[in-house]
């Protein structure tokens, strides 16, 4: 069974910066990517960013292209996603996935693994 816990959302200005984190646990896959999604109030979930086993490939979405950086530390099990210059359009339920392949993916059903999520809220 595969764990992932998110922390390090909050409250912050608009144009402010947050770094979300992921602890992983559990069983472990080797050459899963792993990835951010978010879901804002009355929309559907959205792929935010995306990162290889390695962490030498990674994918963002247009929308946080130049201000996020998803990075990972495979030592310690960690996933982190550095959000910078952010606005209200941030504002969402972040989650940390776990994919089932070795591709990086935008589409959620290639993720079967799920944190809790750490709401992210930018006040303008």
């Amino acid at each position: 069974q595969v764990q992932l816990v998110e922390s390090g959302g909050g409250l912050v200005q608009a144009g402010g910066s947050l770094r979300l984190s992921c602890a992983t646990s559990g069983r472990t896959f080797s050459n899963d990517v792993m990835a951010w999604f978010r879901r804002a109030p009355g929309k559907e979930r959205e792929f935010v960013a995306g990162i290889s086993w390695t962490g030498y490939n990674t994918d963002y979405s247009d929308s946080v292209k130049g201000r996020f950086t998803i990075s990972r530390d495979k030592a310690k099990n960690m996933l982190y996603l550095q959000m910078n210059s952010l606005n209200a359009e941030d504002t969402a339920v972040y989650y940390c996935a776990r994919g089932r392949y070795a591709t990086i993916s935008s589409r959620p059903t290639d993720y079967p693994y799920l944190g809790q999520g750490t709401q992210v809220t930018v006040s303008s």
